[in-house]
């Protein structure tokens, strides 16, 4: 188990019956940054990976 999952997994169990826009990830997503600028470039990395969806490009 990564050190991630704990994240995941808390995070399914406290909002996973929510629907969430992804305007509404984005945006929680650049509060976040703004709150933790050193892990700006792993958020960037999931935003690029979610945008790209099934992309076999990358």
């Amino acid at each position: 188990m990564y050190f991630t999952d704990r994240g995941i997994e808390e995070l399914e169990s406290r909002r996973g019956a929510e629907e969430v826009t992804l305007g509404w990830l984005a945006e929680e997503l650049r509060t976040f940054v703004d709150l933790h600028p050193d892990d700006e470039d792993a958020v960037e990395r999931l935003a690029t990976w979610l945008a790209r969806g099934d992309d076999d490009d990358e």
